[in-house]
């Protein structure tokens, strides 16, 4: 098997690329990523010393330099985790989210029809289905909840996902579609609410919480993210839509506080500010069809997860000072100064 994964040097990707690397050691990896702010090279050092690992720093963007990988490579399989993903950078820009999630996903998926490539996976994100309400925890997002997205990054990932399913009916790609909770764990670049929250509470800088901080969120470990990946390639069924949840609702405000009380930092740290334009008030997901069909399901609980994620930041303060410096310092001065 050569797999070819989008978006490796980033936060999801590298740690599917480390999972490969342990558990699935006789395949081969290309990892094809645009090293934008969200990237770092530095995180696939290690990956960098096994010879079963190639890098090319390349756009998604680029149908030339994309096909010139295919031509050489000839993967068998595309994993894509390329995109932007924040939301509030897509409010500020909406139009590289456009650029990169959408038009990029179909330059993959022409390669892979062009070069003749057997699957094509696209990870996609909960954020497709918008929200819900707070007073109905029975409620969850299931593969067939309709589409209703909120900001323009979720938008984005849609007409991706769309856009991939087309490809399945229209040209015959076999594709396959995941749809997970947010994500948390290692590498994570620290603009996200849990990485960020560690990178503040740790230097004793104001942790800001947008709105009443009740916003709730499903979050699933990393590494159980991506064995549920794994799980769609081996075992998933092309042309379906796969949703991954970890089954732990938190409030923002309930992540804020127990990241605080690890740390030994006072709540007093923590500064409300400024809601979010359109900010979605719920996500849970119910992941019943990946444990039926996949026989998958998440095995690390949030008191575990977080404990290990905040462990990991602590002991990689060299990792998170490469993210936060340059660009990052201006964009969170943008986003939380007089708010």
């Amino acid at each position: 098997m050569k797999i070819l994964v989008t978006g490796g040097a980033g936060f999801i990707g590298s740690n599917f690329i480390y999972l490969l690397l342990r558990e699935r050691p006789e395949w081969e990896i290309v990892c094809v990523d645009a090293l934008t702010y969200a990237a770092n090279i530095h995180t696939l050092n290690e990956a960098a010393k096994s010879e079963k690992f190639t890098f090319y720093k390349e756009d998604i963007r680029n149908r030339d330099g994309i096909y010139a990988i295919f031509d050489k490579e000839q993967p068998d399989t595309v994993v894509n985790f390329a995109a932007e993903t924040h939301v509030d950078r897509s409010i500020e820009n909406p139009g590289i989210f456009l650029e990169t999630n959408v038009l990029g996903t179909a330059v993959l998926m022409d390669a892979c029809l062009k070069y003749g490539v057997e699957r094509f996976h696209q990870v996609g994100t909960d954020e497709v289905y918008g929200d819900l309400p707070l007073d109905r925890p029975d409620l969850l997002f299931r593969e067939d909840t309709p589409i209703h997205t909120s900001s323009p990054y979720s938008a984005s990932k849609a007409g991706a996902d769309l856009l991939v399913l087309a490809y399945f009916r229209t040209f015959g790609l076999q594709v396959t579609v995941s749809r997970c909770s947010n994500n948390y764990g290692p590498y994570q670049f620290p603009e996200k609410l849990i990485p960020l929250m560690i990178n503040n509470a740790t230097h004793g800088k104001p942790l800001p919480v947008y709105g009443n901080g009740l916003n709730v969120r499903d979050w699933l470990y990393v590494e159980d993210h991506c064995r549920g990946i794994l799980a769609i390639l081996e075992k998933g069924k092309t042309g379906e839509v796969y949703n991954l949840g970890g089954h732990n609702e938190k409030t923002n405000i309930e992540i804020v506080r127990t990241i605080l009380r690890e740390l030994g930092r006072p709540e007093s740290l923590i500064t409300y500010v400024g809601d979010r334009k359109g900010h979605d008030r719920r996500y849970a997901i119910d992941p019943s069809k990946a444990n039926r069909e996949l026989g998958w399901q998440p095995t690390v609980m949030f008191a575990d997860g977080i404990r290990m994620t905040i462990r990991w930041y602590t002991e990689h303060t060299g990792w998170l000072d490469e993210c936060t410096s340059g660009d990052y310092v201006n964009y969170y001065a943008r986003m939380y100064s007089g708010r």
